[in-house]
């Protein structure tokens, strides 16, 4: 009985350890079209910055005080500036960087 339950152990590991093995079918059956979580963290980290340069580059915008959030296109201002017009300013401008697909903007007015 021994021997029926060792033998049928080791005939199902070769079926795991292909998981995630380009041409095994567990592979092509999760690969698809999304990215991978790595490549995803990668792609957010790219359009937190290009958001970041885009209002620090931008005339009349005091952007240190400034957070950005980026996941999957979707890019998030926290933070402060010193004026209102400058919370509406920031939201164009994250709004015009390529890969931005919507702002949700939480900036707050301080004067200090």
């Amino acid at each position: 009985m021994a021997t029926l339950l060792t033998g049928l152990f080791a005939a199902s590991l070769p079926a795991h350890a292909q998981d995630g093995v380009p041409g095994s079918p567990a592979a092509a059956s999760s690969s698809g079209a999304s990215a991978t979580p790595a490549s995803q963290k990668a792609a957010d980290r790219a359009l937190r910055r290009r958001v970041l340069n885009a209002l620090a580059k931008a005339k009349g915008l005091h952007a240190g005080g400034i957070t950005v959030r980026a996941t999957n296109g979707a890019v998030r201002l926290e933070g402060w500036v010193p004026e209102q017009a400058q919370i509406d300013q920031a939201t164009r401008i994250a709004q015009g960087v390529a890969g931005v697909t919507s702002v949700k903007n939480t900036l707050a007015l301080s004067t200090f």
